[in-house]
Order: C-alpha cells, then structure tokens, then sequence
C-alpha cells in the first residue's frame, strides 16, 4: 500500500492516490475481518496448532477470548497499520507515530490495566484495552487520510 499510495503521489495523481490507499484499506481490513471469523468460527482448532492434545487447558483457553477482544484485535490492529501505511506513503510519519504512542501507550495501556486489574477481568481485560487503544489508533489514521488534502498532505 505504502508503494502504490507512493507512486501515486509521485506522478502527482489523487485520484490514484485516494484509489490506491482505499483499496488497500478494503483488501487488509477485509482480510482481518475474515481471521476474526475464522477465530470466532474454529477457535479450538486453532489452538491445537500451538498447544499439545495432552494440555488440559487447552479446551477452556480459547473461550472467554473467542467471541470478544481478540477478534476485534485482529480487524482494528489491520485498519491501523494499513492506515499507517497509507500515510507513509505521503510522507506523512511523524503525527502517525504520534499517535500510535498515545494510542498504545496511553489509552490502551490505561484502559487495559483499569479492565485487567482494576475490575478483575484478568487477560480479557488486557485484550480489551489493547484493542480499544488500536481502535483510537485506526480512527485517527484514518481521519488524518481523509483529510489528507486539508492538512496539505499532496502534491
């Protein structure tokens, strides 16, 4: 995405510069939406490709995360680095950056640790925060691609 969103720009294109980024957006969100499914669907088959038969907690892993944070995860932390991507290709490095730091470091930590350890909601909580601060990461990116031409970020 980086490469054809950069391309794009070079040729100073936005037509081809907004087609290139939003297919790349539908292609890595859509792809994320469909492992969300898988892990909502096959979760128990799943974990046996990493863990033994013989693990008696290997039925009891996957549930509390399976229908919750985990899936959710995987699509929100696909829109954010392909929004990462998108704005690498204008150039645009230091505001994503910036807020990744704060999305990680400060909302998802926060909320996390509150979840986790506060209200006792132990590994799933960690999970949630986590993909909600991917989550505020994924809308400021995409925020910041839709208004690219706003914030004078083409040619």
């Amino acid at each position: 995405m980086t490469v054809r969103v950069g391309l794009a720009y070079g040729r100073n294109d936005l037509d081809g510069i907004g087609r290139a980024g939003w297919t790349a957006f539908v292609l890595g969100v859509g792809f994320m939406s469909l492992m969300a499914i898988l892990m909502i669907s096959l979760p128990h088959s799943l974990v046996y490709l990493f863990l033994d038969e013989i693990r008696p907690m290997r039925r009891s892993l996957p549930s509390p995360f399976r229908c919750s944070a985990s899936p959710l995860f995987q699509i929100v932390d696909g829109a954010q680095v392909v929004g990462a991507g998108m704005l690498r290709g204008l150039h645009d490095t230091t505001v994503p950056m910036i807020y990744a730091a704060l999305g990680y470091w400060v909302i998802g930590l926060a909320i996390g640790l509150g979840l986790g350890f506060g209200l006792g909601w132990q590994g799933l909580g960690i999970w949630t925060g986590l993909a909600a601060g991917l989550a505020v990461v994924a809308v400021l990116m995409i925020t910041r691609w839709m208004r690219r031409e706003r914030l004078g970020l083409t040619p």
